[in-house]
């Protein structure tokens, strides 16, 4: 727990006196220190996808990163591959960035034929030669590193999510809810889509299931500039990283903020919070 400015000058003061003394009347409590969602940035300008260093904490090397950076929670993403069968981690569209051709997710079997998903590994960037993880093996490992996930689910996943096919569409369902369901009980878990098509049902799904803690207490983005590569410097977040803090933080409780720039952004926070 981070001491802010005023209160490690009461600190020392009430060390050197044996005794600790209020503060003045009407000042300002600093905040307790957000609980901070790492993100792994993608690149904002032109031709991202050929840029894009998979920075993404979708692999457990990448959630034990960013739990070395201070993060308490993780934003990741959600796809499914064809029709439906298997919930994987993976943040693009396509393959790109794996071994192999280039696909799409969603043309791809998990571990049947030999173009399968399975067993492909990370090409570039900090994670290179992790593998595509399920969503089941994801969660546990996000669990088994004190964790809160937010789980962005892809846009591409209508594909089978909202197909005709009634049985394509239930076995797609049951890939994120069932995981869920049996976690939730023990496991914060959080989810979301920015698909407007998908958004109405992943709420009623959710709710269906007794799952609806899941669209709430979601964190707040704080940073003020887009990612880019090679990343840009953390100081262009500064002042929206105050903004936040000074609208958003609480003096007696943590509440949640989300970054592309874990490591960075909980070092800016000392002196800040408490």
């Amino acid at each position: 727990m981070r001491l802010g400015r005023r209160g490690a000058v009461a600190v020392g003061a009430a060390l050197l006196l044996g005794t600790v003394q209020a503060g003045p009347a009407g000042a300002a409590a600093d905040p307790v220190c957000p609980t901070v969602f790492g993100h792994g940035g993608y690149p904002t300008g032109a031709d991202p996808w050929d840029r894009d260093q998979i920075r993404q904490p979708n692999n457990p090397e990448a959630l034990a990163q960013q739990k070395s950076w201070g993060a308490g929670g993780v934003e990741a993403d959600l796809q499914l591959t064809r029709n439906g069968t298997k919930g994987v981690m993976w943040h693009n569209t396509t393959t790109n960035g794996l071994t192999g051709s280039r696909t799409p997710i969603t043309e791809l079997w998990w571990a049947t034929g030999a173009d399968q998903l399975k067993g492909r590994t990370i090409t570039r960037g900090p994670y290179s030669g992790e593998t595509v993880h399920t969503f089941r093996e994801w969660l546990d490992s996000a669990k088994a590193k004190g964790l809160i996930p937010l789980v962005e689910l892809k846009g591409e996943a209508r594909q089978s999510l909202l197909n005709s096919d009634a049985a394509i569409r239930d076995r797609a369902w049951k890939e994120i809810i069932a995981p869920m369901a049996e976690r939730m009980p023990s496991q914060e878990i959080m989810m979301f889509t920015h698909d407007t098509a998908l958004e109405p049902e992943l709420a009623k799904r959710l709710e269906a299931a007794g799952l609806g803690a899941a669209l709430t207490a979601h964190p707040a983005w704080v940073d003020g500039i887009g990612w880019e590569e090679p990343p840009p410097a953390a100081s262009g977040n500064y002042t929206s990283w105050q903004d936040n803090l000074s609208r958003l933080g609480s003096p007696t409780r943590s509440v949640r903020m989300a970054t592309s720039w874990t490591r960075d952004f909980n070092a800016w926070l000392a002196g800040r919070c408490v």
